[in-house]
């Protein structure tokens, strides 16, 4: 069944679970047991990850 990936900057703990519900609940609605949806989330550090040639612990100075 499905398998949702997540790729994201680091994000709070607190906040992955109610992530995980609202993704689970979209399957769901298609008919799509809870249980069969798996969700994987990828989290890279900000100096791992750049657009236009930029880091984005450089860019993104706030969210450090």
């Amino acid at each position: 069944m499905p398998i949702v990936t997540i790729e994201t900057w680091p994000m709070p703990q607190e906040k992955k679970p109610e992530l995980m519900e609202k993704i689970t609940e979209v399957f769901t609605k298609w008919g799509i047991p809870a249980q069969a949806v798996t969700i994987l989330i990828h989290e890279t550090q900000l100096n791992n990850w750049g657009t236009a040639g930029k880091q984005h612990s450089v860019t993104y100075t706030d969210m450090k």
